[in-house]
């Protein structure tokens, strides 16, 4: 009786969806042919439209005077900035607990501390090969994506499906158009909760300096010992634990 249920549920459940795909991506091929459908609409038929917000994010009404071309742009830059910040949070947190490993790139001890400080202290030999890959990958997925500017300057190619560039060596990619919708969907939010995150970890450091990890343990043992504090004065201690100067040193709470 489970699995006839569970096979039933999964009829239902594409049977309903089906039509929503299929309106999607005939509103986004009709988008990218005539000009009769708005940024709104169009907006609602894009992945990344999701709880707590089921229509369309927009405070600002970004939308109400924008038009389709732009919209597919700044879905375009949204994407690419959540999957640089995806890499760039990872690599903050990584960054900072491999500076002492031996395979990293600090053979010679001279990148350490916080990761806003270690751009700075990365030497020749690095930033060359980097700017020449980045480049590399810039231009590739400006071929793959993007119009002539002598015809059409800076939009996107109307057959490009935005964010697709053809690179998938693992095989992840789904053909299912429902999951890969999810899928869409699941990139976007952890992008855009990359670029929370990022910009939270280079304001943190600036207050006070203190790698991220770092930071967060020395909280959670100030907030420890203080607990312990208070059992102390319930309790009638004769002495009472002190919170250690190295503590409030790194959590910027004295000088240090």
């Amino acid at each position: 009786f489970s699995s006839s249920l569970i096979r039933g549920a999964t009829v239902l459940k594409v049977s309903e969806s089906t039509p929503r795909t299929v309106s999607r991506q005939a509103l986004r091929v009709q988008a990218a042919t005539t000009k009769d459908v708005s940024a709104v609409d169009y907006a609602k038929t894009l992945p990344g439209v999701s709880a707590p917000f089921p229509d369309v994010f927009d405070p600002l009404g970004c939308l109400n005077n924008a038009t389709v071309p732009e919209v597919r742009r700044w879905r375009e830059a949204e994407l690419t900035h959540g999957r640089v910040s995806m890499l760039a949070a990872l690599g903050i947190v990584v960054g900072e607990q491999l500076e002492d490993f031996p395979l990293f790139y600090n053979f010679d001890g001279r990148i350490s501390g916080p990761a806003i400080n270690q751009f700075q202290q990365v030497g020749q030999g690095f930033w060359e090969p980097l700017v020449l890959v980045i480049g590399i990958c810039e231009t590739y997925r400006v071929a793959v994506g993007w119009a002539s500017p002598a015809t059409n300057f800076n939009q996107l190619k109307d057959d490009y499906d935005i964010g697709n560039l053809q690179f998938d060596p693992l095989g992840l990619c789904p053909t299912d158009p429902d999951e890969l919708y999810e899928l869409k969907t699941k990139e976007l939010n952890n992008g855009r909760l990359a670029m929370i995150s990022v910009a939270g970890f280079v304001a943190q450091e600036f207050v006070n300096n203190t790698e991220i990890f770092q930071h967060l343990f020395r909280y959670l043992e100030e907030e420890i010992i203080l607990e312990i504090d208070d059992i102390e004065l319930e309790i009638g201690a004769k002495t009472i634990t002190a919170v250690p100067q190295i503590v409030l040193e790194e959590l910027g709470k004295v000088a240090q």
